[in-house]
């Protein structure tokens, strides 16, 4: 039997999701679906520029961010490395890019993982549990200047 019992409740994260477009949030959204994996559960919170990212991430604890690589003006892979830079713990992060030539530029922003598009919702849905396993198991993200709890 696994680890989950029958009976038992998934964990319940909190998923930031950055676009500056109402249609990829969406699409993102119907990828990773509200149950990535029977342990686990999401529920999302949206935003389209950097400033609803800033207040949404001060006001509460979000455990996950996906953002959007081509998002406009204000691109996913800034996003992800202003965020590593100004919060002491910042929540994983993971981008989707366009293209998977961009992965340089998502290590030098200190990005945990990359999806690209399409989304494929198998690999999606497997990106993003493995994230949210290892965020419950205590795993300390890229660029967090301490440790969590």
């Amino acid at each position: 039997m696994s680890d989950v019992q029958a009976n038992s409740q998934p964990d319940l994260y909190t998923v930031l999701l950055y676009s500056d477009d109402i249609a990829v949030r969406d699409r993102i959204r119907l990828a990773i679906g509200t149950r990535p994996a029977a342990d686990l559960a999401v529920e999302f919170v949206d935003a389209s520029t950097w400033e609803e990212c800033r207040i949404i991430l001060d006001k509460y604890e979000i455990d996950l961010m996906v953002l959007d690589g081509e998002a406009s003006p204000a691109g996913g892979l800034g996003i992800a490395r202003q965020t590593k830079d100004e919060y002491a713990t910042p929540p994983p992060v993971c981008v989707v890019l366009a293209r998977a030539a961009d992965r340089w530029l998502a290590a030098y922003a200190q990005v945990d993982q990359t999806l690209t598009y399409p989304l494929d919702p198998v690999t999606t849905g497997q990106t993003i549990a493995a994230m949210l396993r290892d965020r419950r198991n205590g795993v300390v993200p890229l660029g967090t200047l301490g440790h969590l709890g």
